[in-house]
């Protein structure tokens, strides 16, 4: 995006058109989450600024910073709100301006990363009804944590002139630690949820993975014996948008007649802390 333009600029349009989708008004919203790591501001939360935007004048918000695992665990929380009955819609955001994150310098990671967000509705069904989203099994492990890092974007390492001469407020990658993670991880999350569910990979109409690495999706789509036909993959021009690479991915199947109403769906992602996730859901309207 531009610069000096921040993630509110790209996430707005997103929320508006999903709402304009869902035939839902901002005034009926309980809840918006975005899921990223390079809001506009570290206070106030993006969620903010778009409840504000959007009118949505009924609705809670906050940010989840869970990386490139950001939507799907944004995704499983919405479902656990709306299953207690705190919330009955709530307005999911995934995106990052990845180009405010990254050393043009660095072709280790300057060349992987893109700009963008996506947005879905995840509401209450009718009693009966079926489908919806049937379950999400996340993960962590914090052992991994500095081999996908930003140094200086919190506390521990506070922005100073040298720090930022360093070059420690871009992404920071092991590339190898995080591809064999990634490949393990990703796999092991859809085998442990569809099990779970009592499913396989026969029930999967769509895998939609995060968009980080091809050498990565494939393994993934080949353990569960899934053809490169039932994969949606954008990261040949859509890049990795860390949050948002699903939400998009979604938005691309939809458009290209893959996604339909019923359409039985499986998301995973895997990202920086480490942490990995997966979600099983029957696409809605």
């Amino acid at each position: 995006i531009e610069p000096g333009k921040g993630l509110s600029s790209i996430a707005l349009p997103a929320a508006q058109r999903c709402l304009e989708k869902a035939g839902v008004a901002a005034s009926d919203l309980d809840g918006i989450i975005v899921a990223t790591i390079s809001g506009d501001y570290v206070m106030p939360a993006t969620a903010n600024l778009l409840q504000h935007r959007l009118g949505a004048t009924r609705a809670w918000g906050y940010d989840l910073a869970n990386a490139c695992n950001g939507f799907v665990a944004a995704i499983a929380t919405a479902k656990a709100f709306i299953e207690s009955g705190a919330a009955k819609r709530i307005l999911v955001l995934g995106g990052d301006v990845m180009s405010s994150l990254v050393d043009y310098t660095d072709r280790n990671t300057c060349v992987l990363f893109g700009d963008g967000c996506g947005a879905v509705l995840v509401e209450a069904g009718l009693p009966g009804e079926g489908g919806g989203i049937e379950g999400c099994e996340l993960g962590s492990d914090g052992g991994g944590g500095n081999d996908l890092i930003i140094p200086c974007s919190g506390s521990a390492i506070p922005k100073s002139a040298q720090s930022l001469a360093a070059g420690q407020q871009f992404v920071k990658q092991n590339g190898r630690a995080v591809f064999t993670a990634a490949i393990r991880r990703m796999a092991e999350v859809c085998d442990t949820l569809l099990t779970k569910l009592g499913k396989t990979g026969a029930d999967v109409d769509l895998l939609v993975p995060h968009q980080a690495n091809m050498r990565i999706i494939e393994p993934t789509a080949e353990r569960m014996g899934l053809p490169m036909s039932k994969v949606v993959v954008n990261i040949e021009y859509m890049a990795n948008t860390t949050a948002g690479t699903i939400p998009l991915a979604l938005a691309d199947a939809e458009a290209d007649g893959r996604l339909k109403t019923g359409s039985r769906v499986l998301l995973v992602a895997f990202g920086g802390g480490f942490t990995w996730g997966a979600c099983y859901l029957t696409w809605g309207r």
